[in-house]
């Protein structure tokens, strides 16, 4: 009894109205956490956040003594190659601030077990306030959290307080990385947990009373008193604490010598957490930010993100905000100098008036302009080259020269029109009280993402709202405060000390998945981003009538800066009646995706790194190395003469006494009979496992060639046509010619152009010619279906070109052909690629090309080239 007695006050005490401050959950946040929240360039507070789109990496911002923000990164002379010891200055500031943030967040835990401990108490007695389960529920894994931290805490505190350049922390954050695990479990039931509380709250009025005024201490040294808060609110920041673990991490990292002990556990570190936070931010509704609407409840921002939108015929850069009642669509207005930024809103729908309805047949889609992909090429290119010369610049004047920021300011021109002008896949919305609305995005897993968060939102029992001009003007005014995606995913936004990402190939292998609860016909696809949108570039076959596929099929991947690598698992839809009327293409159910971040350390090792995904209950399964530019472009001669690849092109057809190589003959005969319609033909990858047997096959003259191809999926073949023409010793186009192929397609007279073009065809020798000219015809009748494969001359340009003309190493090392020096280099490979794709290009536009018809003409140069 005296038990029960001393539980009862002690919830009693809890509750007590008396010397409390009022809490207020909206637009200006936790007033408690303003000792650790920080400000945005207005000087109004914002929580941090981490945008995991590939080319914008976080940094942490403290406010100045005039209330503007200031970041930590050091001016040049701190990062790495300056002044050693002022960057391990900075590191100690930045660890300082994490250790008193990290003080409020103990104290915050603290406050949730405070109420955990007497309400599990008067659970097994006749009057309980929740039942066991209940506060199970409600505070899982906070113990095991709390102990972690303050473990952490009180380790890292000492290291602080006895600073020098040879402490070590990398070990505590290794640690502390490892113990995810706990936050796993946390996410989980997270969302079960704040519903429980509510219910519990809803029906009981002595758990509101606790729940809505829990107190949290002030830091040690602060003269704050305790900060009441609500239960929900300090639900959130265990998610939220992750968030801000790894921007510590980036920061620390920046300021830590490449030769400190701490350098490679940090690296592990932030690998851990970004991994962890990309299979988290998908599972949780966010809670960063909420403005109150005119009833008083909170409308809270759950996602915000630049898209593309086709208005009156063209495309326009939005800035949208999926709230929880309502999706706002704004544009950034212009401003003077000097004043802030602020957004228009352009339209908005309420989620209860929101539907993803297919189209009438009355309906008619605006016309979406499309460039062509050879001017989007180009202006990659355009950015490679504005990217080097930024580096000769730095280099030459220690970035210091006033052409950095020209150049830097030509080059976020340019990568936003890249990012307006390449998504392809539509979006659309319906207001079914008015007017539809279509945005363009880049990758399946995008659209994705914003179809299932208003989806998720659309769950609960909305209420149709209608704005006065006031109250959208409010909102749209608050978007500037609450968005959590600052800037357009461009480069040049980077910090120059950010890794470029990765360029070369990834060899992946899907292995297989599980989790699926019943029977499909499943298959993977595989995305990896560049220059800040991501592209679809690989697919699994489809795996018929299983619960768990077993794939096993590898895949390589050119990656152009790439950071990140995506994984959708599909379910194959077979009814032709289920049209997406958007693109006119069959919708395949998307049954979970995921992501891992490509880290350079992990990834660039000799041996292949075996991971898991997890998404929506499902895991898949997959294996990833990395191979570099310079060694996957190398030709390299085959020693065994008596196979097909890696030996001159001569040899094989005076052996097989034909005038085409047979495995050129049966790869364009089978690509024609059955590839004709496949999108992305030769542009997707085929599944190297079977390339190298097929590769095994034709090398060893097999009897079960033909069975083989006919029973093979189209683009491994394609792909063993590829890697045929990769692997000669020199290109077809020879390494003689090369030189003389670089300086004829730069002519600017058509008729010279002309004259020169066809004389270096006329002296090919004529395996190479007419093999040339026999693939010629080929790519143009792929390119004739278009329309279905949406594979163009260019776009068969790009794939092809290299491959035909890339020259081999003997006769670059030789100094036979004249290239940089830093031939292998992503922006001069950017460059030089580009003329390999104008040269086979200008063939491919060609009319017609007749072998017998060029041995005719007359020749308009000598024949020494």
């Amino acid at each position: 009894m005296a038990f029960f007695f001393e539980a009862v006050c002690a919830i009693r005490s809890l509750i007590s109205p008396h010397d409390h401050h009022d809490f207020n959950y909206n637009t200006d946040g936790y007033d408690g956490d303003a000792a650790e929240d920080h400000k945005s360039q207005d000087g109004s507070e914002t929580m941090p956040f981490i945008d995991e789109s590939p080319t914008i990496s976080p940094s942490l911002c403290a406010c100045g003594p005039d209330g503007d923000a200031i970041s930590p990164v050091p001016p040049e002379d701190l990062l790495p190659g300056g002044d050693i010891e002022k960057g391990l200055e900075m590191k100690k500031l930045v660890l300082s601030g994490f250790l008193a943030s990290e003080e409020i967040y103990i104290n915050q835990l603290e406050a949730l077990l405070l109420p955990m401990r007497p309400l599990k108490a008067t659970a097994t007695t006749s009057q309980p306030v929740l039942t066991i389960q209940q506060v199970e529920t409600i505070f899982y894994k906070i113990q095991d959290i709390f102990e972690i931290h303050k473990e952490f805490y009180d380790a890292l505190f000492p290291h602080i307080q006895q600073w020098d350049e040879k402490v070590a922390v990398g070990h505590l954050f290794q640690k502390l990385a490892s113990q995810l695990g706990v936050y796993k479990a946390f996410v989980d039931n997270y969302k079960t947990a704040v519903e429980t509380a509510e219910k519990c709250s809803q029906a009981n009025t002595q758990f509101q009373k606790i729940s809505e005024n829990l107190k949290v201490k002030g830091p040690k040294d602060s003269k704050d008193c305790n900060t009441n808060v609500t239960m929900e609110a300090l639900l959130y920041k265990p998610i939220d604490r992750v968030t801000r673990s790894t921007l510590v991490l980036h920061d620390l990292l920046k300021h830590t010598p490449k030769d400190h002990p701490d350098f490679p556990l940090l690296q592990d570190a932030l690998r851990i957490s970004q991994n962890f936070l990309s299979s988290i931010n998908e599972e949780i509704d966010p809670r960063r930010t909420a403005v109150t609407t005119p009833k008083g409840e909170a409308r809270q921002l759950v996602k915000d993100g630049f898209l593309v939108e086709v208005s009156e015929g063209s495309r326009k850069l939005r800035h949208v905000f999926l709230f929880t009642d309502l999706l706002l669509c704004a544009k950034m207005k212009k401003t003077s100098a000097g004043r802030h930024q602020q957004y228009e809103c352009k339209w908005y729908i309420p989620l209860a008036d929101l539907t993803f309805q297919l189209l009438d047949d009355s309906d008619v889609l605006p016309h979406i302009q499309v460039l062509p992909e050879h001017e989007i090429e180009e202006m990659k290119t355009k950015i490679s080259v504005i990217k080097s010369e930024i580096q000769k610049e730095k280099k030459a004047l220690k970035g210091q020269s006033r052409n950095v920021e020209r150049l830097r300011k030509k080059m976020n021109e340019q990568e936003s029109w890249l990012l307006l002008h390449s998504p392809t896949i539509p979006f659309r919305i319906h207001n079914k009280h008015g007017k539809s609305y279509l945005f363009l995005l880049s990758s399946d897993y995008e659209r994705s993402e914003w179809r299932e968060s208003i989806q998720k939102l659309q769950r609960k029992d909305l209420q149709t709202c209608q704005l006065s001009s006031v109250e959208l003007q409010v909102l749209t005014s608050s978007c500037f405060k609450l968005r959590t995606v600052h800037n357009i995913p461009v480069t040049s936004y980077k910090d120059d000390e950010e890794t470029p990402g990765l360029y070369g190939f990834l060899h992946v292998i899907v292995h297989s998945a599980k989790g699926f609860k019943e029977s499909a016909n499943l298959y993977c696809t595989l995305e990896v981003d560049s220059y800040g949108y991501f592209v679809s570039k690989a697919k699994t076959r489809v795996f018929r009538d299983t619960t768990e596929p077993q794939w096993n099929e590898e895949f390589e991947i050119e990656l152009e800066g790439s950071q990140c690598l995506r994984i959708l698992c599909y379910e194959k839809c077979y009814d032709k009646t289920k049209l997406n009327k958007d693109d006119n293409e069959i919708v395949d159910i998307i049954m979970g995706k995921g992501q891992v971040q490509l880290d350079p350390q992990t990834v660039q090792s000799k041996n292949w790194h075996m991971d898991v995904i997890e998404m929506n209950g499902i895991k898949v399964e997959f294996s990833m190395k990395f191979t570099s530019r310079d060694l996957s472009l190398k030709r390299t001669p085959s020693k065994k003469q008596s196979g097909v690849f890696g030996v001159k092109i001569s040899v094989v057809t005076k052996r097989e006494r034909s005038k085409v190589p047979y495995i050129v003959r049966q790869c364009i005969e089978e690509v024609e009979k059955r590839g004709i319609d496949e999108v992305g033909i030769y542009r997707i990858s085929g599944v190297a496992t079977d390339i190298q047997a097929l590769k095994a096959a034709f090398d060893t003259n097999s009897k079960d060639i033909l069975v083989m191809l006919s029973d093979m999926d189209i683009n491994a073949i394609a792909g063993t046509l590829k890697l045929y023409f990769r692997e000669l010793p020199e290109p077809l186009l020879t390494d003689r010619l090369y030189p003389a192929f670089m300086e004829g397609i730069a002519l600017s007279d058509p008729a010279a152009k002309e004259n020169c073009m066809m004389h270096l065809l006329r002296s090919l020798p004529d395996p190479n010619l007419i093999t040339f000219l026999s693939l010629l015809e080929h790519l143009k009748r792929v390119a004739d279906n278009e329309p279905i494969n949406k594979m163009s001359l260019h776009n068969l340009g790009t794939v092809f070109g290299p491959t035909l003309l890339r020259p081999s190493e003997s006769e670059v090392t030789k100094g036979h052909i004249t290239l940089a020096t830093d031939i292998w280099s992503h922006d001069v490979m950017a460059q030089v690629s580009v003329t390999w794709v104008q040269v086979l290009l200008y063939y491919l536009q060609h009319p017609p090309i007749s072998f017998a018809e060029l041995k005719r003409n007359t020749l308009y140069f000598s024949t020494d080239v």
